[in-house]
This record gives C-alpha cells, sequence and structure tokens, in this order.
C-alpha cells in the first residue's frame, strides 16, 4: 500500500478526538510531501537537525512536532517554528526553551515527559516530580511556554497488561492535574502516548494524541557506514 493509502487508512479508524502525529524521521521530504499531499499536516521528527533541514524545504504550513529527547543547546534552532514539543523532562530544558521563544517573539507549547516504562532507555520525570513541578513558582514565571499536557512512552514488551498499566497511570495523572487548580500556563489538553505498536492500546487507555512512523513510512530509512 502506498503512503497515502497507509495514513488515510489509519487516519479513518482513529477516534475523532485523536490527533494523529505522523513520524517522518529518517524519511525523505519526497516521502513526507506523499502523506502532505493527503491534506495531513502534524509532522514528527526525534533529530533536530532533520526537523531544520525537512522545515525550510517543505510547506510553511506543516505544523511540527519534536518528539525525540531534545538538548538545551538544540532549542534555538526549532524556537522560530516548532509548533509542539513532547519531550520536556526538566525545568532546565523549559527555561531554555522559555528564553528562546522570547526571542522570538512566541509562546510555545509543551507536553511534560512522564517516565512510565520499566527500562532504563527512556527520559523523563516521574509522577512526584510532575507533580512538584506543575505547581512551582518557577513553572508560572515563565511567560514565553505553555504547558499543554503529557507524553509518555511504555516499556517495549509483548506483555499488553503491563503497558495498559503504564498507560492507565499516565493517564490517572493527567486526569488529576486537569481536575486540580492548575496554575497559568498550564491546560491539560493533549496525552501523548502510543506509537506504530501500541497505540490502539494507547487509545483504549486515554490517548488523545499518537505519534505513528512505520506503520504509515514503512521501515525506517538508517543509514549503512561502508
Amino acid at each position: 500500500m502506498s503512503i497515502a493509502e497507509n495514513l488515510n487508512g489509519l487516519k479513518a479508524e482513529l477516534p475523532d478526538h485523536v490527533e494523529l502525529i505522523a513520524v517522518s524521521k529518517t524519511h525523505p521530504a519526497e516521502k513526507v510531501m506523499e502523506a502532505y499531499d493527503t491534506g495531513h499536516r502534524h509532522f514528527g521528527e526525534n533529530k533536530v537537525q532533520e526537523m531544520v533541514a525537512k522545515s525550510e524545504t517543505m510547506p510553511s504550513d506543516i505544523r511540527w512536532h519534536l518528539i525525540g529527547h531534545l538538548q538545551r543547546n538544540k532549542v534555538k534552532y526549532i524556537a522560530p517554528f516548532v509548533h509542539l514539543i513532547h519531550g520536556v523532562d526538566s525545568l532546565k530544558l523549559l527555561k531554555e526553551i522559555n528564553k528562546r521563544a522570547k526571542q522570538n517573539e512566541r509562546v510555545i507549547d509543551c507536553l511534560i515527559q512522564v517516565f512510565i516504562a520499566k527500562e532504563d532507555t527512556k527520559f523523563g520525570m516521574d509522577e512526584k516530580e510532575v507533580r512538584t513541578f506543575i505547581a512551582s513558582t518557577e513553572l508560572q514565571e515563565l511567560e514565553h511556554i505553555r504547558v499543554v499536557g503529557l507524553m509518555g512512552m511504555a516499556t517495549n514488551t509483548d506483555n499488553t497488561d503491563q503497558i495498559k498499566s503504564e498507560f492507565k497511570g499516565l493517564k490517572q495523572l493527567f486526569e488529576d492535574i486537569k481536575a486540580s487548580d492548575t496554575p497559568k500556563h498550564v491546560e491539560m489538553n493533549h496525552l501523548s502516548m502510543g506509537m506504530s505498536g501500541d497505540y490502539k492500546l494507547a487509545i483504549e487507555c486515554g490517548s488523545t494524541m499518537v505519534r505513528v512512523g512505520s506503520a504509515i513510512f514503512g521501515a525506517r530509512n538508517y543509514p549503512t557506514n561502508g
């Protein structure tokens, strides 16, 4: 099936309240344009360098999502145009985003990355850290960012019960914060969880935003050495 067929088929099965982020990492701009030509506008990249390169050659109405781990020294490159940063895992990073957003006369939307997996390869804050972070006066002082939700990545396992448990725990945290008296700059609108292998489970557990790549574009094109 073509990229357009994959994308349209996927979007047809998603509930109306779920936003699809087409993860275009490692795929060339021509492939991304096939998806763009269907009318899709939300695309996700893991690496800043790749996202910047594509943004310079592709239509300006694309809404770019940075879904990978973001280093503070790379924020300046995406601050002029990024639509949503999914992986904010520290106050230091958020302060840098705020600084660069101010320089570009923008308010940048961000998601707090929560560590929910039973493995050490993922980034994020734990539940206690998230609650403390949301309530902190330092967050309230950042005028050029807006925390619009949470993001999490489940353990890479075939144990669906474990994945469900992790997703449900994140959903509960999301609802708890949403129901609380949230400070300014915090709006719990998006719960980003679920990728090609587990997005259906994630939606069952309350996800409002899924990040899907290989189910749309096929296998990733990693460079080979030699």
